[in-house]
């Protein structure tokens, strides 16, 4: 931020703006993404919790933690709003107000972009999944991965645990690629019983059986567009040759019916499980994991990508935040970081959602939080907050656990803490739950 005399300089938002948003013209290849940068560059430079341009208006009542400035008006018809969320306890100045306010006139140039390629306040489908939050190192390589592979229409693998959002990353690479307009259809391979998962992919003709009548396999639900395949791997040997042969000839013949469909899709397959390693225990087809391994896209877990966990976080508090305001208090946060999320961004969600349904304060405190989340948080932390404890009673409780961890080795335990030997004797001898003489009245 420039200064000048002690004070902001008041053209460094403009400036600030306008390069955030020329540097990113040259590697997006989306608007969408374009103004996402921009909402992300204009969020850091005021120190806002999230900032959003919308085609909708902003919530009645007003609430002081909501700055919102009209987006000046153009040629696409839709009204917009730039609309800033801040921490309830901040205070939002005059200069933070002006910066939205130049926000909002660079925000008319995104939407106008936007507008003329087709984008502006077209209604998504979706799910209501988180999109790609995160500003660390993995996601933001995951996003680069997807702008490129989003450019051709080869067939695509997304590896990644349970809850980590394979299934928004296939959503983001038919949006930003050339079938956008087309339908995106997806289908759980796990959920499919063994007996219809040729007709459910393949379709069926009318009267081949009793009762049935004839529909559209996905295949074909998904032409012009893209098919996406989740947990691929469990499917069976023999849907797995089946699956290999539509997707070689692209094309597909219904049950019961003698004549081959052609069909223009791609193909996108998602797994929690490395196919590499099923194919060298038997479980898979080496020549399907050929056909499926051409690109790949790794999505990483939340425990790997801890940076993002406070920013998700907040996401979906704002998501919520027509039910109730809340901020995370620190002893929160530091439990939702040290946690190692084993169901990654889709646990986060839920223990958000638990959060804001029981909550009865302004705040996500410790005690809102799933006892399995807080592990020792809530044998040690919780217990020693609601009595008071002294930080000398925490030390000496920690030096304790350390002390015990390292087989009751004070030499190697003092290396581990970082502290000379007399300091940890001096944290072993105190005693809190022992009144000390010479204590001061008040």
């Amino acid at each position: 931020m420039a200064v000048m005399d002690g004070l902001p300089d008041p053209d460094a938002p403009a400036t600030t703006l306008l390069a955030a948003v020329t540097s990113g013209l040259s590697v997006a290849r989306e608007p969408r993404l374009l103004r996402a940068r921009f909402e992300e560059e204009l969020r850091m430079l005021v120190h806002a919790r999230s900032i959003c341009v919308r085609d909708c208006p902003p919530d009645a009542p007003p609430r002081p933690d909501v700055v919102s400035f009209d987006v000046p008006s153009a040629p696409w018809g839709t009204p917009a709003w730039l609309e800033a969320i801040f921490d309830p306890a901040q205070r939002v100045d005059d200069w933070q107000r002006r910066t939205l306010s130049v926000g909002a006139h660079v925000a008319c140039l995104l939407v106008q972009i936007e507008y003329a390629s087709g984008r502006w306040g077209r209604p998504r489908k979706g799910d209501g999944a988180a999109p790609l939050i995160g500003s660390g190192a993995p996601i933001r390589a995951v996003r680069e991965r997807i702008e490129r592979v989003a450019a051709t229409d080869f067939t695509v693998l997304i590896e990644g645990e349970s809850g980590t959002g394979k299934e928004l990353v296939a959503r983001q690479i038919h949006e930003l690629g050339r079938r956008r307009k087309g339908p995106f259809v997806a289908i759980n391979c796990a959920a499919i019983v063994e007996s219809l998962i040729e007709a459910e992919l393949f379709g069926i003709e009318d009267r081949t059986a009793t009762g049935v009548r004839g529909r559209r396999g996905k295949f074909e639900s998904a032409h012009e567009g893209t098919l996406f395949l989740d947990e691929v791997s469990d499917l069976s040997p023999a849907a797995q040759a089946k699956l290999l042969r539509a997707i070689q000839d692209l094309t597909v013949e219904r049950v019961g019916g003698g004549t081959a469909r052609r069909v223009d899709t791609r193909i996108i397959v998602a797994t929690n499980r490395p196919l590499s390693s099923m194919v060298e225990q038997g479980k898979f087809r080496l020549d399907l994991f050929y056909r499926l391994n051409g690109i790949d896209v790794q999505v990483p877990p939340l425990r790997q990508r801890r940076e993002d966990i406070m920013e998700l976080a907040r996401y979906f508090l704002d998501r919520y935040r027509t039910v109730r305001p809340l901020s995370v208090s620190i002893g929160a946060a530091d439990a939702l970081l040290a946690y190692d999320w084993p169901g990654n961004v889709r646990e986060l969600e839920r223990v958000i959602e638990r959060a804001v349904a029981l909550n009865s304060s302004n705040s996500v405190e410790l005690e809102d939080l799933p006892p399995a989340l807080l592990g020792g948080y809530g044998d040690v932390l919780l217990p020693s907050v609601r009595a008071n404890e002294s930080m000398r009673a925490w030390g000496s409780r920690y030096a304790r656990l350390v002390l015990e961890r390292c087989a009751n080795n004070k030499r190697r335990a003092c290396r581990e803490l970082g502290i000379s030997y007399h300091t940890l004797q001096g944290y072993l001898k105190f005693r809190p739950d022992k009144p000390r003489r010479g204590r001061l009245k008040a």
